[in-house]
């Protein structure tokens, strides 16, 4: 019963946007399989028959019954409907058996079915900074009452008698195991803001903007999200325009929303590990990566190398990489330099032969595995390229499009999707499994559709 309260878990926050953090929509099917857990696992149905005779605070002794005891305790029905700003009211419907020795000097059994109503509010911890859950005004409704005592009593003494002793016995027993649920439902939040890593490059922190705000259709936690590199420098994430959910959820359903400039803050952390170096001659389908090949596209190659020599090609990404989403499509823009050098023996370093600016995109494939979110990139295309500098003079750069947009397929790309691996978190809260989560792209956002089953 007290279960139910746990549903106030729910109570979060009302924002609809991003901007540009991290938005998580709960809707009752989440709140619905914490409440059944949080009771699976307190136990409170076991423990609050157990402890029905016994002495405890808040528990007024009863005149007239004796060797209290609760049995047959029914499975309880939960009703739950949001509170908009507050939280989450709550009724739990059950039923169940209390026996004792009666005023009379026998056996008594009543037989009651009762309803617990709750307002469970959310808060937030002052000291952590978590969400928490707490009940208010539990009440006990009684829906029917049946006893074995001897029917030529007087039915007003009888009513008086049960309405005396189900008004101390309830209440007290009752609405504690509300406050016990609470417990469990509560420490689901408790690794919400701990920082988790992003390989050894940096951390993510899940921080809540403001105390969760209970909507009259879902309740909406609103994150500003900590980028932190290894060395501890914040990585600031961009004001790249509001993300909002799409209207066309099923209602009562839950979703998780990252903004662009969130994921563009963390793929930040990995910038150093997108510089590449390639050395290999053979690479995938290309042909040799050897001057004889470069000179194809650029003649005067072969006028200062007439023997082959091995290519070397080093790529550098000198800005912040950066995500942009439009419904349907992500995009990872790169900036930088690639440089092409001829390799020569004996350790002597490798000579330079030109350096090129380059603008070019990735299309992100998204996927959750392991409760991380992970990315996929093929080449969109090559946006621009311009000669910075040569050592064989001026040339046509165009007339390298192709060659360099192969290479960056075959070559490159694959390099990139390995560092990707590592995975970037996703909030841990209520254990949530983002396994089962649908992804969908949006205006600015990526979205995940949280599924139970």
């Amino acid at each position: 019963m007290l279960w139910i309260l746990c549903l106030a878990l729910c109570s979060l926050l009302t924002p609809t946007r991003a901007d540009p953090g991290a938005l998580l929509r709960l809707g009752m099917d989440v709140l619905n399989r914490e409440v059944q857990n949080a009771m699976d696992e307190s136990h409170i149905l076991e423990k609050m028959a157990a402890e029905a005779g016994q002495n405890r605070p808040g528990m007024k002794p009863i005149k007239g019954i004796t060797d209290l005891k609760v049995k047959d305790v029914l499975v309880p029905v939960i009703t739950m409907n949001f509170m908009p700003r507050v939280g989450i009211f709550q009724c739990v419907s059950t039923g169940m058996t209390i026996t004792g020795k009666s005023f009379m000097g026998g056996n008594m059994e009543i037989i009651v079915v009762l309803n617990i109503t709750a307002t469970n509010r959310l808060l937030q911890d002052e000291e952590t900074g978590l969400p928490m859950f707490k009940s208010e005004g539990c009440e006990i409704i009684l829906v029917s009452v049946k006893t074995n005592l001897p029917s030529n009593m007087l039915p007003k003494m009888v009513n008086k008698f049960l309405d005396s002793t189900l008004h101390k016995v309830l209440p007290g027993l009752m609405c504690p195991a509300i406050d016990a649920v609470l417990v469990y439902v509560n420490k689901k939040w408790a690794s919400l803001n701990a920082p988790m890593p992003v390989g050894q490059m940096g951390t993510v922190q899940y921080v809540l903007t403001s105390v969760p705000t209970t909507t009259p259709s879902y309740i909406q936690v609103d994150f500003s999200p900590v980028v932190q590199q290894q060395k501890g420098n914040t990585i600031q994430l961009a004001d790249a325009g509001g993300a909002e959910f799409p209207e066309d959820y099923a209602e009562g359903s839950s979703q998780l929303l990252l903004s662009a400039a969130f994921l563009t803050a963390e793929l930040a952390l990995l910038q150093k590990s997108f510089n590449v170096k390639v050395k290999d001659m053979m690479i995938g389908e290309l042909p040799p990566q050897t001057t004889v090949t470069l000179a194809g596209f650029i003649p005067k190659v072969a006028e200062a190398y007439p023997k082959p020599k091995p290519l070397v090609t080093q790529i550098r990404i000198n800005k912040p990489p950066k995500v942009t989403m439009k419904t349907g499509k992500s995009l990872l823009h790169l900036h930088g330099t690639l440089e092409m050098f001829v390799a020569r023996r004996r350790g002597k370093p490798p000579v330079s032969l030109f350096v090129l600016e380059t603008h070019f995109n990735l299309k992100i494939q998204y996927s959750v595995h392991e409760d991380r979110l992970q990315m996929t990139t093929s080449l969109d295309r090559l946006l621009s390229m311009s000669r910075k500098s040569s050592s064989i003079g001026p040339f046509k750069e165009k007339k390298l499009t192709g060659f360099i947009t192969d290479f960056l397929q075959e070559a490159y790309i694959p390099v990139i999707n390995d560092v990707l691996q590592v995975g970037f978190p996703l909030p841990d809260l209520l254990d949530m499994n983002y396994n089962l989560a649908e992804l969908d792209i949006t205006e600015n956002a990526l979205v995940l559709n949280l599924k139970l089953d």
